[in-house]
Formats: C-alpha cells, structure tokens, sequence
C-alpha cells in the first residue's frame, strides 16, 4: 500500500506541476473522483436494470437508471447503454449491433485521423469487418463529395465519421445524406467531441446518427468510460444483448455513477462556460504558433495539430520527449500525408480541455504557444523552459481542489 500511495502521490505532482495537452485527457471533478472510489465497486450486478443475474440490485438499479436518464437528457436521444468500459467496447458493441454478421465499414484514413477501432490491422475492427477508407482533402479537411464518391462505388454497410485529431466541424447532415443515398447506416464516434456537443457548440449528431458512441472522459471530464446512444427501438435491444452478454460481463457500477454526476455537472451553465474558454484557448495557441512561424492547423474544436518536421526539424516522438522534459505533456501524432510511421510521426496533437478545466485562459495559452516555439526552436534553455512551465501552472487550481 505504501509503495502504491507514493507512486499516486508522485503522479498527483506530476499532474499538478504540469501543463497538460494531450487532447483525449482531462481532469474530473472531485465528486466523480469520490464516487468512482466508493463502495458501488464491491457490488456485481450483471444485466440490466430490472434484470439482473445477482440480487441485491436495487441502489445500483437506480443509479443505473439515473445514468441513463442523465444521459438521454443531456444528448437529447431517446436511449442509452452506459455500462461500456471504454469507447473502445462501446464502437465493439455498436459494430455488433449494425453488422451481427459481419461487414463492410467506411471510415476516414487512419493517419489522417482515424481511431484504431476504425480498421487498423492491430485492432480487433479490421479483422471482424471489412474496411475501407476516404481521406482528407490537401487542406486536411473532409471532402464530402470524395465520401459520397467512394461510398456509391464501395457500397459499405455503415459510414463511420468521428475522429481522434481532426480539428474541424463536421457536417453530420451531409454524412446522413451520402447514407440516405448509398442505403446504408450510420454511425459517429463522437469521443472526442462530446463535450462540445453537450454544451452545443458542435452540431450534434444525434438526429442523423443510426448510432452514437462515446468516451464519457475526454472533453466530457467524466470518468473513464463508454456510452452508447440510439433513437432506434430496435437497435438499442441489439446494442444491450452486444454490450452484455456478448462483449462484457459485470458492470462498473461505481463508474457508472460518476458517469450519471458527470452528465448532470455537462448540464450546468458553467460547462457551457467552459467548453467556450476551450475553444478559445485552443484556437488561442494555434494562432500564436502560426504566427510565430509554426505550422500549425487552424481549429474548430479543442485541438490541433502541429507540424513539428517542417517547423522544427525533429520528429512528433522527439518533440514529444523534448516538451515532457520540461514539464508539457503532448503526443505524436501522425498528420494527414505523413510519410513517417506511426512510432515516430511528423507531428504532435494538442488539445486544451485539461489545462482549461485548472483555468488557464487565452493568456496562458498564447505563452504556452511561445513557450513550445522558443524551446522547440532552440531560442530558450531547459532551465528557462521549467520555470515558465511554474509560473504557468501555479496560478493554476490544484488538482485535488477541482
């Protein structure tokens, strides 16, 4: 216990003395952290509400319940599964549910922006459907005529939009269209972009979607989890029976609870506040390290990507390495033409959701721009680096005050 306490302390320094960009991290609010660590996780509870395999169901019943209700509310749809452990289950169960026999799937290029269950050969998605691919255009934004083009010609069962670093608007209505035509269903993955949908600032897919999944962390700042979302009576009866039993067996009642508090807090005027202060930031930095002489891709959403080859003349992993020295977490990131591979890549992606829930506003970010330049650049030592990286982040609410 001892050593395990240390090594938590350790990372709660690490979060707090740290500027954190990754764009798929945030941090969740002291009553989620409380309920995730409660005793709801003694209780097995296999099934649904009302059906269980265990008794001694009937608070985690409710909460369940609550989770549900929370989140039809707040996404406006008429069902929801919340019992998905990652979003990684949650698009497994919807796949199962459009394609219970398999089938073929068209999603955006991977390097592009794809997430790995979107057909990569390392996740179990290529090697239960069949994928095939549209990418972006030379401005590194969808195309929408190229979607409807490959689709009338590969004739997939379900279009998969939603990505892991695409930092546009997408037009939900057009995809729903290119469906409507080609006659075939269609899914969003929208983890990444939930919490911009929750606080409507992104066009919601939920009126056009045959199926929506999520992560519940993320820009949502819920627990680290799954969600599913229909309209269809009939899809959400195969969406439960793929969930559980076909994928999962117990589930995380403690979690779900966090997910009911996390779906009630995305309906609080201050979310909305904050999901604004996102966007601003984000946009804020991009701006700044474009202007600097970076190249950085505009942004309408929480992230961007930045082109650290071309800019600096070092890999997304050296650059990664190079900022995490000093203090600023990133990620490599493939960029849409990447002629380097994934382990490497040519740039990073950075996201502003974290650091904007320990209130950093559009001040912070334009210095965290210079800063990334100038230590990127070669204009600033380590040491210098380190001590902008304190003065940032000690203006900043600790973690475990949150």
């Amino acid at each position: 216990m001892e050593e395990i306490e240390r090594l938590i302390e350790g990372e709660l320094l690490r979060q707090n003395n740290g500027i954190e960009l990754i764009a798929s991290e945030n941090y969740a609010s002291g009553n989620i952290r409380k309920v995730t660590g409660s005793i709801l996780t003694n209780k097995y509870a296999e099934g649904y509400p009302g059906r269980r395999y265990y008794g001694g169901c009937e608070f985690v019943d409710e909460i369940e319940r609550i989770a549900i209700r929370e989140a039809c509310e707040l996404f406006g749809c008429k069902y929801a599964n919340v019992q998905p452990h990652s979003g990684s289950q949650a698009n497994a169960a919807a796949y199962r549910a459009l394609m219970p026999n398999g089938g073929k799937v068209l999603s955006l290029v991977l390097n592009d922006g794809g997430h790995l269950t979107h057909g990569s050969p390392v996740s179990f998605s290529s090697n239960f459907y069949t994928f095939v691919h549209y990418p972006l255009d030379k401005n590194g934004r969808l195309d929408y005529e190229v979607i409807r083009e490959i689709a009338l010609k590969e004739k997939p069962d379900v279009i998969l939009s939603g990505y892991s670093a695409y930092p546009y608007i997408i037009d939900f209505k057009k995809i729903r269209e290119i469906c409507d035509e080609v006659n075939c269903k269609m899914m969003v993955d929208m983890a990444h972009i939930a919490g911009l949908i929750a606080a409507k600032k992104h066009i919601s897919p939920i009126p056009y979607a045959d199926i929506v999944t999520s992560t519940t962390h993320k820009t949502l700042r819920g627990p680290r989890g799954g969600l599913i979302l229909t309209n269809s009576d009939e899809l959400i009866k195969k969406i439960n029976s793929a969930v559980f039993p076909f994928y999962q067996g117990g589930p995380l009642e403690h979690v779900i609870a966090a997910k009911a508090i996390c779906f009630k807090e995305a309906r609080k005027p201050e979310f909305v506040n904050y999901v604004t202060s996102l966007m601003e930031n984000t946009k804020e930095c991009s701006e700044t390290l474009k202007n600097l002489g970076a190249l950085a891709t505009n942004t309408e959403n929480h992230l961007f990507l930045l082109n650290t080859l071309d800019s600096f003349g070092i890999t997304g992993l050296e650059a990664q390495k190079k900022l995490e020295g000093i203090g600023v977490t990133t990620n490599k990131n493939m960029i849409p033409g990447d002629k380097l591979s994934p382990k490497e890549t040519s740039g990073l992606r950075i996201g502003f959701a974290a650091v904007t829930t320990r209130g950093c506003n559009k001040s912070d970010a334009k210095r965290i721009a210079t800063l990334i330049y100038d230590y990127l650049k070669g204009n600033i030592s380590e040491e210098s680096a380190k001590k902008i990286v304190k003065d940032i982040t000690s203006k900043w609410t600790p973690i475990e005050k949150l």
